[in-house]
């Protein structure tokens, strides 16, 4: 999948595949995880957000299911 980059001091990039809703999200820490049944409109909200980490600490992390890939 590939990512894009973002500004955030705790999220490195982030990539989105509509036809499966996996978000995969790298972390500052080399971290790297996938977020399941994620809606497109909470990937346009991330990459749209004026703070990536904020918004991702609202409306994903601990409200979609994940795997650990790396």
């Amino acid at each position: 999948m590939e990512r894009k980059s973002v500004s955030s001091s705790n999220l490195a990039s982030v990539g989105y595949a509509p036809d499966t809703q996996i978000l995969e999200v790298e972390f500052m820490n080399g971290g790297l995880y996938q977020y399941s049944s994620v809606p497109q409109s909470v990937y346009a909200g991330l990459m749209s957000a004026s703070s990536h980490g904020s918004y991702f600490n609202q409306y994903v992390r601990n409200v979609y299911s994940y795997q650990k890939i790396r």
